[in-house]
């Protein structure tokens, strides 16, 4: 269990989204920008220090966001990826990098939370629900278990599994890191689903449906293509 106030947040919003037709996260879902819809999340919940990574266009996606919301990227670090086709891996190592590196006497987080920027139905309670799940000291992260779906995004990335970050290469996120010491990985049982975006279908399935409310505003907790 940490505080959300301890934790840290890597977005990972590089892509080029090919199959999408490129601008994924720019692209607008009940009139705001899918990334836009995944910072509100993470604000909500308060997270001491927030990171997102963006590719080519980060420009753009930036005046995008602050067209909606010009307060969305305040205290925010972006981190531009000069070279997201090669593969995933280099964006997480990015984000992860700025979101651990402090100076003495600051202390570094207690854990790190990889997002998504293509899946901005991602919920603030799931948020708490990672932060506060119970796990050893041994514990290398922890994932939710969706009623809805089997993917388990975010990842709570704790101190005992930032050493698999190093080792990250290619295309491919944590995922199988996480499968191969399974035993180490907490999983806390949450209500709905996590879709992502990846294509105008996706994006339209998507709209078609409201963002279902709860008591804490985006969804309500109980106690696979993971984050990164």
């Amino acid at each position: 269990m940490i505080s959300v106030r301890d934790a840290a947040a890597v977005i990972l919003a590089a892509g080029v989204g090919s199959r999408f037709g490129g601008g994924k996260v720019r692209a607008a879902l009940d009139g705001r920008p899918l990334l836009a819809h995944v910072l509100a999340a993470v604000r909500e919940v308060g997270i001491g220090r927030v990171v997102v990574v963006l590719g080519r266009d980060a420009g753009a996606v930036l005046d995008a966001v602050r067209d909606v919301d010009p307060a969305a990227l305040e205290q925010v670090l972006v981190a531009v990826n000069p070279a997201p086709e090669r593969g995933l891996a280099t964006s997480l190592r990015l984000g992860f990098g700025a979101a651990t590196a402090v100076a003495p006497p600051a202390s570094p987080p207690a854990g790190v939370l990889v997002l998504l920027g293509d899946q901005p139905r991602v919920r603030a309670d799931v948020l708490r629900v990672l932060c506060g799940a119970v796990a050893s000291a041994h514990a290398i992260a922890v994932v939710p278990r969706y009623a809805g779906d089997a993917a388990p995004n975010p990842v709570l990335l704790l101190p005992a599994g930032w050493p698999l970050v190093e080792g990250l290469t290619g295309d491919r996120g944590l995922g199988p890191l996480l499968a191969a010491d399974q035993a180490r990985v907490v999983r806390v049982a949450v209500p709905g689903a996590n879709p992502d975006v990846d294509t105008p279908a996706d994006l339209a399935a998507l709209a078609a449906v409201a963002d279902p409310p709860s008591p804490r505003g985006r969804g309500s907790p109980a106690s696979t293509r993971p984050a990164g």
